[in-house]
């Protein structure tokens, strides 16, 4: 084999029968697991976790939890950068100087950049501090590892990234295939402790239902140790029952349900509202002036009681309206 050995660390232990004994140990009742976001990150969230957040790029993202980890100061926490994008510039907002380190350790796949919105002059700032260590991987490698805890094996093997610079900076290994003696990269297991991940429905023990592409989220779902998940609204469980084909997270995978209507503000959530542009564009330019940033977190998070209060700082339901006729009008052109 030509390739050499990579050397980036791993955050995470990809030992298959650790992770099954804290699943085995969690109930498998249906109990009802309603609560407010406050308390689900109080409770699930603690300092020095491996974070994984659902959806991917602004699409489906759980924003009323990262605002809640952000007010909470939760600290050193390792996340998994995959297509993460207003989700990680929340998330590196915790990292300025007076906040303590809320990110320690991030295994970047895609970071930084809001697609074609542009960089995130405080992301960027955060990372070229040196402060954060580092691992990178492609969007795929992500996705297989956290498929090789989804089914419960130390890792998967794959191709994908020999030949590359990102090879020699991440956390895989190169081994030969037992077959055909060619170099494979093996993608070790992902095992998160909590993910948070924003549905389109959910009942009251944690069915979800998603419309639209998943990416790796139903495999996140089953890769957590613990799972919280947020909706645009609950649904009666009769619901699951008549049409179970549509359940996409089953209750057993998760811990707690907050019902989070515009949870996904300011992205974008399919068939039921469209991203906020304006807003987005207005993050990368109060970012690039730390005290203006800092100022803008103050009243837009920090000092609203909820995510409520979020949504009405930025123009409320009739932004929100606004929003939603957008969505409409995109998806019945489609």
């Amino acid at each position: 084999m030509s390739e050499s050995q990579p050397a980036g660390k791993l955050f995470t232990d990809p030992d298959p029968d650790a992770a099954r004994a804290v699943f085995a140990a969690q109930p498998r009742a249906l109990t009802d697991k309603r609560t407010s976001v406050r308390d689900a990150v109080s409770r699930y969230v603690r300092d020095g976790d491996y974070l994984a957040i659902g959806g991917f790029g602004v699409n489906r993202i759980p924003t009323a939890v990262v605002h809640e980890i952000l007010k909470q100061s939760k600290q050193n926490l390792s996340f998994a950068g995959h297509t993460s994008t207003h989700d990680f510039q929340l998330l590196c907002a915790g990292n300025l100087t007076d906040r303590g380190q809320l990110l320690a350790r991030v295994d970047v796949a895609y970071v930084v950049g809001l697609e074609a919105r542009g960089l995130s002059p405080h992301a960027r700032r955060v990372l070229e501090s040196g402060t954060v260590e580092v691992c990178e991987w492609t969007n795929y490698a992500l996705a297989v590892r956290l498929q090789a805890a989804a089914m419960g094996v130390p890792f998967l093997p794959s191709r994908t990234m020999l030949g590359t610079d990102t090879l020699a900076k991440s956390a895989a290994k190169v081994i030969p295939c037992p077959f055909t003696g060619l170099p494979l990269v093996a993608l070790p297991a992902l095992y998160p402790d909590v993910a948070a991940i924003h549905v389109h429905e959910a009942d009251i023990y944690g069915n979800c239902r998603i419309r639209g592409v998943t990416v790796a989220d139903l495999e996140l779902a089953r890769a957590a140790k613990r799972v919280i998940i947020t909706c645009e609204r609950l649904i009666p469980h009769d619901e699951f029952r008549r049409e179970p084909d549509r359940t996409s997270i089953p209750f057993f995978c998760v811990e707690a349900v907050c019902e989070v209507p515009f949870g996904s503000y300011p992205g974008n959530m399919a068939g039921e509202y469209f991203s906020d542009e304006a807003h987005l564009r207005n993050w990368l330019i109060v970012e690039k002036d730390l005290d203006g940033f800092k100022r803008f977190l103050d009243e837009h998070i920090f000092s609203v009681a909820d995510f409520d209060g979020y949504l009405a700082k930025c123009g409320g339901l009739p932004r929100l309206r606004e929003l939603r006729a957008q969505e409409f009008l995109l998806s019945t052109n489609r």
